[in-house]
């Protein structure tokens, strides 16, 4: 019985991943990074992934719209595969490992804390034009 509720959300998000991850894939390839610069496609991708969880995050759940597997084809699938933080990680090791500690430590914080600004400001300003357009 659980397979029969669940199987399709799992078969979105393995979907939906696929398109992320492929998506994010692609930015590696138009803009690769150096060796040893900082990593601006992972940045940028990892923030502006973050940007739209906010929104949508928002408006799935303060105005309910959609489909029950749009959260988790588009939030966890799609974005969660085009997010990167694993190579986010990679990158740290990379550049540390390499003599690059102060490149790594910078990325390291600039990502974090990008992220949460990214998600947070997003999540905000969609609340905001929510309520001003109920007004």
């Amino acid at each position: 019985m659980p397979w029969r509720t669940q199987g399709p959300v799992l078969a979105v998000i393995a979907a939906g991943g696929a398109l992320g991850a492929c998506a994010r894939y692609g930015t590696g390839l138009l803009w690769p990074t150096a060796s040893g610069a900082f990593p601006w496609t992972t940045f940028w991708v990892n923030v502006t992934g973050c940007a739209v969880i906010g929104v949508l995050m928002v408006v799935i759940t303060d105005i309910g719209a959609g489909h029950r597997l749009v959260r988790p084809f588009f939030g966890t699938g799609v974005l969660g595969g085009f997010t990167t933080f694993s190579t986010y990680t990679v990158d740290i090791e990379r550049l540390t490992g390499t003599g690059r500690a102060t490149t790594g430590l910078l990325d390291l914080v600039a990502t974090a804390l990008g992220a949460l600004a990214a998600v947070w400001t997003t999540a905000h300003l969609t609340r905001r034009v929510i309520e001003w357009r109920a007004s």
